[in-house]
């Protein structure tokens, strides 16, 4: 258990060290924005300093300061264990963007599109396969696709793009090209370490079932239900939990069920679509 935890940890400091290097060393120097909330950090953090004279906050500060509220959100209807992890990527992603100098690797503003996208993009892509996230838009569209019952891809979709539209009125037109080229290869770099945004179908055969419901209640806010089953070989009365969760929750889901029952049979499946309700009302 505490090692688990203990990598986990690293690996999401690791993952905010990248998202950092990536955005100090390549796309703040050029004028290209990552997306999210980081991207919204960035373009506060120009209107700032290049068009009102005030140097109060950078874009790690102004990217702490915009993740608090959503901490709290994000603790109140996704999930704690979810939230902790994610506001511990935050806080690491400020300090080390604070720490480390926005430096100009190379003139070429594609090269750094490109790179700081492949980077970043690796960053969050492990974050994301421990069980966190960047915390900020990621929280928010989940919450947003529970209330409205929508995709959550589209919800950061709509975010990007008004980032992407807000960096061409800011410098060039032809930032918002670069600020696309990088939101893309970091899309790409994502989906091949870990698919985001979707949802998977958990059926779990287990003899432990109020043990496992109660502490799956007690990490993330997600309805169950319970099916009487039978072995076919054994011929013993168990029960299985079927729920949908999104794959940020996967990883809390698998260490639940190895530190409550590890002798439970687990299939999981990827879910094309979820109508009614997806989380549990208290």
């Amino acid at each position: 258990m505490f090692f688990m935890e203990a990598k986990r940890i690293a690996i999401v400091i690791i993952g905010a060290i990248l998202n950092a290097i990536g955005l100090n060393f390549f796309l703040i120097g050029a004028n290209v924005y990552a997306s999210g909330f980081t991207g919204i950090s960035q373009i506060l953090a120009t209107v700032f300093s290049d068009y009102l004279g005030i140097d109060i906050a950078s874009t790690g500060i102004i990217l702490f300061i915009l993740n608090i509220p959503v901490a709290i959100v994000g603790w109140l209807m996704v999930g704690r264990g979810f939230t902790i992890y994610s506001f511990l990527s935050v806080i690491a992603t400020s300090f080390f963007l604070e720490v480390l100098p926005i430096v100009n690797l190379s003139n070429d503003i594609l090269l750094n599109a490109v790179f700081g996208g492949v980077i970043a993009g690796i960053g969050v892509g492990i974050t994301l396969k421990w069980g966190a996230s960047t915390g900020g838009s990621d929280i928010i569209a989940m919450v947003l696709s529970r209330m409205k019952d929508k995709p959550i891809g589209s919800y950061l979709m709509a975010i990007n793009g008004m980032i992407i539209v807000i960096a061409g009125i800011l410098n060039e037109p032809e930032n918002a090209l670069y600020t696309l080229v990088g939101l893309y290869v970091t899309t790409r770099v994502i989906d091949g370490i870990h698919t985001r945004h979707e949802k998977v179908t958990a059926m779990i055969v287990t003899k432990k079932t109020e043990e496992l419901q109660k502490a799956i209640h007690d990490t993330m806010i997600r309805g169950i239900t319970i099916l009487p089953v039978k072995g076919a070989y054994t011929k013993e009365d168990k029960y299985m939990l079927y729920l949908v969760i999104t794959r940020y929750e996967l990883y809390d889901l698998e260490r639940i069920i190895h530190e409550v029952d590890e002798n439970a049979f687990t299939n999981v499946i990827q879910t094309a679509g979820v109508y009614g309700f997806f989380r549990r009302n208290d």
